[in-house]
């Protein structure tokens, strides 16, 4: 395969991905489908459980948390810095430009030491879109099964297994201790760290596939919201 066409499909699907969805945030429409939501507007902000107008206007801010967390992601900074600054294009190529190696420690990139605030943050959005699911589940009091809950439901599975196969949650967890047993917890903090580890080999995989999701569940929930007769079981 030629050295460009990875670098062109990752400018593509992200260019993509990211007009997409400041589109569906900013375009006005409240992307619901009872009793289904668009992973871009959960139930919880302003809309469900709260219902306090003023948080409503939050949605487009909280919904800008998880692409925060793509931003700053490491997996994510290693596609799009080889993808659009060539820094470099692929192991065997050169830089595309070349001059004085800064790092991360110059405006704008020296934002994403918040890289595991947005984790942190991600991970309460992440426990909003599972409520929202165990909504999808539920139709006037009754329990239901359509194609849009099974939709919301893997979404929110890819979404969970990239945020905690994240590589700063594994550091967190524990990652960084050399002795367990000199802290508090040491044998369950081993535990997890392991679990981790284990996961954190598929995080470009999640990374990938996790934002296919989210774009198509909005996709499925507007079709649901212009009239798609999905099957369905009711209870």
């Amino acid at each position: 395969m030629a050295w460009w066409i990875e670098p062109a499909l990752t400018v593509v699907s992200y260019v993509g991905f990211f007009a997409y969805a400041t589109w569906s945030v900013f375009s006005g429409t409240y992307v619901f489908a009872d009793p289904y939501v668009s992973p871009f507007f959960s139930t919880w902000i302003g809309f469900g459980t709260f219902k306090l107008p003023v948080i409503g206007l939050l949605v487009p801010f909280l919904a800008v948390i998880p692409l925060g967390l793509r931003v700053t992601c490491y997996y994510y900074r290693k596609e799009y810095y080889r993808a659009f600054f060539r820094d470099p294009t692929a192991c065997a190529r050169g830089e595309g430009v070349r001059g004085r190696y800064t790092g991360e420690t110059r405006f704008p990139l020296v934002l994403w030491n918040l890289h595991r605030y947005a984790l942190l943050l991600t991970i309460v959005v992440t426990v909003f879109l599972g409520v929202d699911v165990v909504r999808a589940f539920i139709y006037h009091g009754h329990f239901f099964v359509g194609l849009g809950s099974v939709v919301m439901l893997v979404n929110v599975i890819l979404l969970s297994g990239y945020t905690f196969s994240c590589h700063s949650l594994r550091h967190l967890a524990g990652g960084r201790l050399d002795c367990y047993s000199c802290v508090k917890a040491g044998k369950a903090r081993h535990r997890l760290a392991d679990a981790l580890n284990r996961l954190n080999p598929r995080h470009g995989w999640f990374a990938w596939v996790s934002m296919f999701s989210v774009g198509l569940t909005d996709i499925y929930v507007r079709l649901v919201m212009a009239g798609f007769h999905e099957p369905r079981w009711i209870a």
